[in-house]
């Protein structure tokens, strides 16, 4: 199944891009969908368990995917 990684600020930055497409095993997880990416070198980066949406609600690693989900990167934001 087809899915799409968002990524927002420095996760961006990072990764060079905005979006990233995915192709996952039917039944995979938002834990999947990460350890797809942890395979580039930008994901070096990454906190253990960042902090993760599927279809603009937050959501846990074992949030099952369905296709066309998109799921959104949040980077820790700091303030002052």
């Amino acid at each position: 199944m087809k899915v799409r990684l968002r990524l927002f600020a420095w996760y961006a930055e990072a990764f060079g891009r905005e979006e990233i497409p995915l192709e996952l095993a039917e039944g995979a997880s938002v834990a999947d969908c990460l350890a797809a990416i942890r395979t580039e070198p930008a994901a070096a980066r990454l906190p253990p368990s960042p902090l993760v949406a599927v279809n603009l609600r937050y959501a846990r690693l074992e949030t099952a995917l369905r296709e066309g989900d998109e799921v959104a990167l949040i980077p820790p934001i700091a303030g002052g």
